[in-house]
């Protein structure tokens, strides 16, 4: 099952997607999709619905983040094997966490803005997690059954501020419109296994990232668990994988470093296998 949330920003309504692709609408059903549509019993209501008599909306509306209110937006850092090489760090012994600010989600083909006086601003297509159960100390084998579902992220980031400025990632990871999720919220039961997943990130048309979540250093279950062991994790909660080889700090020409970092008109496409495609327009900083 494929839930959204379409509309204006700030006004989205809930949805989801038909087996044949269209846009059918969800608010008579449920008020919005979050934490109290994202228990394994919501979901198995919503999933008895016969999608053909709920109402087809038609256009083409902008798709929102397919979360509300999302509590805590949790990341990991180098978690695949080759990223860290191309970074020139360790692979770790432990999963590297850190926070990205809910202020910076936004939907799935919104614009990405670069901050004001960014110089490495970045891309990462990642797999997200999507937690649908309330977590503290679970198992890695009962890991899963906490999930809600999975969702596309591109973990935007500036390089100068993540790596340059202090020890935290934090600050180079939490600017405005560098979270976009989307376009839609995939149940589990259409991605029984998450660590097979091929997934990419073109710019300009270009290949840039290629990989697979099977070459995760920590897998989904292992996340989920070891998250769970030093805060509780919450329905709505949403985590961000890692991500493959290819991002612009690590690329080289002729075995030399040779990075190549975001700028006005860029265009980002990425997707993951089941989960649907983002793209976004990079431009100049704006104040809101």
């Amino acid at each position: 099952m494929k839930l959204v949330r379409y509309g204006n920003p700030g006004k989205e309504k809930p949805g989801l997607i038909d087996s044949t692709g269209q846009l059918r609408d969800l608010s008579a059903i449920v008020p919005d999709i979050g934490a109290a549509q994202l228990s394994p019993a919501a979901l198995k209501k919503i999933a008895k619905l016969k999608a053909n008599k709920l109402s087809l909306v038609t256009g083409d509306p902008r798709m929102g983040c397919p979360i509300a209110n999302i509590g805590k937006f949790i990341a990991i850092g180098l978690n695949y094997s080759d990223h860290a090489q191309e970074a020139g760090m360790p692979i770790p012994k432990e999963p590297i966490v850190f926070m990205k600010a809910t202020s910076c989600i936004q939907g799935a083909d919104d614009d990405v803005m670069l901050p004001k006086g960014s110089k490495k601003s970045d891309w990462e297509v990642e797999l997200g997690i999507v937690i649908g159960t309330k977590a503290q100390y679970v198992s890695q084998k009962e890991a899963l059954s906490y999930v809600a579902g999975y969702c596309l992220v591109n973990d935007v980031s500036e390089r100068e501020y993540q790596l340059e400025r202090g020890p935290q990632w934090d600050k180079g990871k939490g600017c405005d419109t560098f979270g976009p999720i989307g376009p839609w919220l995939v149940t589990t039961d259409e991605i029984p296994n998450p660590q097979k997943l091929g997934m990419w990130l073109d710019l300009n048309g270009q290949p840039m990232q290629q990989g697979n979540t099977k070459t995760m250093i920590f897998g989904v279950a292992k996340i989920v668990s070891y998250l769970s062991q030093f805060m509780t994790l919450l329905p709505g909660d949403v985590i961000t994988t890692g991500t493959p080889p290819g991002v612009g700090m690590g690329l080289k020409k002729d075995g030399q470093p040779a990075p190549r970092f975001l700028k006005k008109g860029d265009v980002m496409t990425l997707g993951i296998d089941g989960l649907g495609v983002q793209t976004q327009k990079v431009v100049a900083y704006q104040k809101s």
